[in-house]
């Protein structure tokens, strides 16, 4: 299965402008270049496997959404994750680890208002 550079990058262009973000402020949170996202968005560029990881973090989408334009929907999607690394923790080391992905979350909250 061939993936189309356009549509990979009409993804990521359109990911960027639904939450408001400049290519500056994309190139900025994922460590490229302004220019490089530029022409990843254009599909003259094929954005590395280490590219399309940082943008697809910036952008708070998987990189499934990015490449075939699939993501999953499933709220409980990383649940099991979430209960495996928790499952030897102790009430103590729960409490820290539930306060840092509070802070977490909000300051992802945070990062997307200020875009």
């Amino acid at each position: 299965m061939a993936i189309d550079l356009k549509t990979v990058g009409g993804r990521i262009r359109a990911c960027r402008l639904e939450t408001g973000m400049s290519q500056e402020r994309l190139a900025e949170l994922s460590d490229l270049s302004p220019p490089y996202v530029s022409h990843v968005e254009r599909g003259a560029k094929g954005p590395s496997l280490g590219a399309l990881i940082r943008l697809s973090a910036a952008l708070g989408v998987t990189i499934d959404y990015l490449l075939a334009g699939s993501q999953p929907a499933d709220p409980a999607a990383f649940m099991a994750d979430a209960q495996t690394l928790l499952a030897d923790c102790s009430l103590i080391e729960r409490r820290i680890v539930l306060q840092v992905a509070l802070a977490t979350k909000t300051a992802l909250r945070q990062a997307r208002v200020a875009t």
